[in-house]
């Protein structure tokens, strides 16, 4: 497979591989505790109660308002920091993060993660924490009398008085949740601005790049491995193929089919179907069998004539 010769000039090495592998430590302990903590919440163990916490406090809506929104027949909007959906998607990017961080830590060991695919993973890493961040932290404006504009009130008021005792845990649990998001962001931004970092050239690597092989149309101009390769010698042209020795082998199986500048009539020898001046082959005095000697040692071998196959 060809790189793109843009590819090419990218650097692919970390300048602080060291830090990076800091970072895979500290990340699987947050997305770890993240994980935990998602699916803790998850499905309901605390959002409702902590909705009808604030309620009771005049700190944002009402959540009897869905079960009066079915019984009217009339749309029902659960406002975002309350939503069932929120809850779900925290634990679903939870459970990719920790996918993506195996495998990461697996393609770093291979030298395949490059700081290019560090840089597109985390970007879309703090694209979706993000998501998290403003579904916790989305204003709740479906009760008129009761206008929550900011995020609700277990993020901007203490969990002690006035707040219910029995709702202490769980209102820290919400706050550890967000904070969680939080920190996760700031992590993916560190690795974003390291990938940044070590994408941009330094001075040895474009020195590197300077002395390396020409552009693709040059290279493309270079013969291809083993076109250019010298044919086996003998088998174009035998032995007047100028310039390539022949082996040995060659030189025995042309003499023996009469092919090459080297064959020559040896005195007294007369082959099938030549009969000269001297009677045919009655002179030879073996039977119709010729006896031949090459020029390299390889033994004795007779030519079996028509006569001698009978």
């Amino acid at each position: 497979m060809r790189i793109p010769s843009f590819l090419r000039s990218v650097p692919r090495k970390w300048r602080t591989p060291r830090t990076i592998i800091s970072l895979f430590a500290i990340e699987l302990l947050i997305t770890v505790a993240a994980l935990a903590l998602y699916g803790i919440a998850s499905p309901d163990l605390y959002r409702s109660q902590l909705w009808q916490e604030g309620s009771d406090h005049g700190w944002n809506s009402n959540p009897d308002q869905i079960v009066y929104a079915y019984a009217n027949y009339r749309p029902v909007h659960y406002p975002r920091p309350w939503s069932q959906d929120t809850t779900y998607y925290n634990v679903i990017i939870a459970v990719v993060s920790l996918f993506l961080l195996l495998v990461k830590g697996i393609m770093f060991i291979t030298h395949l993660f490059d700081p290019l695919i560090s840089a597109l993973v985390h970007a879309a890493l703090i694209a979706i924490y993000a998501v998290s961040i403003r579904n916790q932290t989305a204003p709740d404006l479906s009760d008129p009398d009761h206008p929550q504009p900011g995020a609700p009130w277990y993020i901007t008021k203490s969990c002690g008085p006035p707040v219910s005792p029995h709702l202490k845990n769980y209102c820290t649990q919400a706050k550890a949740c967000f904070a969680i998001t939080i920190l996760l962001v700031i992590l993916f931004t560190i690795y974003f601005l390291l990938s940044l970092i070590s994408l941009y050239p330094t001075a040895s690597h474009r020195a590197s790049l300077s002395s390396r092989i020409p552009d693709d149309e040059e290279s493309e101009q270079r013969p291809w491995e083993m076109t250019e390769a010298p044919r086996t010698p003998g088998t174009a042209g035998g032995l007047k193929s100028p310039g390539i020795p022949p082996t040995p082998r060659t030189m025995a199986f042309n003499t023996l089919t009469g092919i090459g500048k080297g064959k020559k009539k040896e005195k007294g020898v007369v082959r099938p179907g030549n009969s000269g001046a001297d009677g045919g082959t009655a002179g030879n005095g073996n039977g119709g069998r010729v006896q031949l000697r090459h020029h390299i040692s390889m033994g004795d071998e007779t030519y079996a004539g028509p006569s001698g196959g009978r």
